[in-house]
Order: structure tokens, then C-alpha cells, then sequence
């Protein structure tokens, strides 16, 4: 999972598919592709999950669903990702098989904690900076993924308003992996700007 982790939603894409993104995002070195729809009917969404599952595993790659615990199941996807009004953690488990992946998100170093606690294979810590791809955001900062890092012992992926600019520091701060939304689904050019990140994270992980 280590590496540029790529939140696709069709709301951030500039009218492309998100398939069409999610492959190109892949093809640029990308390591991990989650889909994000809070718009379109399920059976979309599930098309669209099983096309970009069919390109995570033709690329090595992972592949992740946000919110829906039955799609991730019914399509055998990588994993699930929770927002803190989301499932618990505990309740995923009971859906999804025993190789799938969930996530949660943490703005606070409690909710870390607890996350971890109770079973999460992933933290995501944010928003790290302010960012315009959610309304409903939280801030966290470079301070609580610091402590995020201290506290916990499993992977921590820093999200929101992170760009080619300000991704060394936060990968200082003790990141394992970067997940980016606009900088990369809305740019001209999916596959430059997902190889700039890539070559950014691969630089400061050396």
C-alpha cells in the first residue's frame, strides 16, 4: 500500500470516467485506487467498482470502495474504507472475507487510537491541509499525523490538500503513503501529475 493513494469520484474528475482516471492513475506508478460516489444509483457504482478492480489487478495494484461494505464484498475489492460515521470497523468484518483491507478515517489521535484498536488495517489521518474536494473535512495538521505516527504502530496514509508543493513535509511528519484527489483527478494530465507525486514520494522515501 505504500506510496500515491488516488481517491476517484466522478464530482472531481472534469467530466472524464473515473475508470478512464483509475487507469491512467495506475499506468503513471500510482499505488492504490479508491473509489468515492455519493451520487450515482449502487448498480453504477458496482459496475464501475469492477472495472477498476479488474485494472488494480492487471496492474498489481490495490483497490479500495468507500462506504459500501456489500459492493467491496460482491466484488471481491482490495478493501473498504470507513468515515467515522461509517460502519465500525468491527461491523465490516462481518461482511466483507478475511483477505480485505479496512480503512478508517481519523482527524483526531483518539479516533486513531481507536480505529487501531479495534482492528483497522489503515489509517488515514487528515485533512493534513485545507481542501476543496469535501465540504464536511476536518482539520488534523502535521501535529496529530506526528502524533498519529508515535502512537499507533500500523500504516498511516495523510489526506487532504496535499500536492507536489507540501508532500515532502508531510511525508516527514510520517506518512506511509500519500493520498491525493484533485491534484491528480482534476489535472489536464492525469498521468503527468500522478508521475510528478509518484517521483516526489519515491525521492523522499529513499
Amino acid at each position: 500500500m505504500t506510496g500515491i493513494y488516488v481517491i476517484v469520484d466522478p464530482e472531481h474528475t472534469n467530466g472524464r470516467s473515473v475508470v478512464d482516471v483509475a487507469g491512467a492513475a495506475f499506468e503513471s506508478g500510482a499505488s492504490v485506487v479508491q473509489l468515492r460516489d455519493k451520487l450515482s444509483p449502487r448498480r453504477q457504482i458496482a459496475e464501475c467498482a469492477v472495472q477498476i478492480q479488474n485494472l488494480a489487478h492487471h496492474e498489481g495494484k490495490l483497490f479500495i470502495v468507500n462506504d459500501h461494505a456489500d459492493i467491496a464484498r460482491i466484488i471481491g475489492a482490495d478493501g473498504l474504507h470507513v468515515g467515522q460515521n461509517d460502519l465500525r470497523v468491527e461491523d465490516c468484518r462481518l461482511v466483507l472475507d478475511d483477505r480485505q483491507l479496512v480503512g478508517t478515517s481519523n482527524a483526531l489521535l483518539s479516533e486513531a487510537e481507536e480505529s487501531q484498536r479495534t482492528g483497522a488495517d489503515y489509517l488515514a489521518v487528515g485533512a493534513i491541509f485545507t481542501t476543496s474536494t469535501k465540504t464536511d473535512t476536518r482539520p488534523a495538521g502535521l501535529d496529530t499525523l506526528r502524533a498519529v505516527r508515535e502512537s499507533c504502530s500500523i500504516h498511516v496514509v495523510a489526506i487532504g490538500g496535499i500536492n507536489a508543493s507540501n508532500l515532502v513535509s508531510v511525508m516527514e511528519a510520517g506518512a506511509n503513503s500519500i493520498c491525493i484527489a484533485t491534484a491528480i483527478t482534476m489535472a489536464a494530465d492525469i498521468g503527468a501529475a500522478t508521475s510528478e507525486l509518484v517521483d516526489l514520494f519515491e525521492t523522499a522515501n529513499s
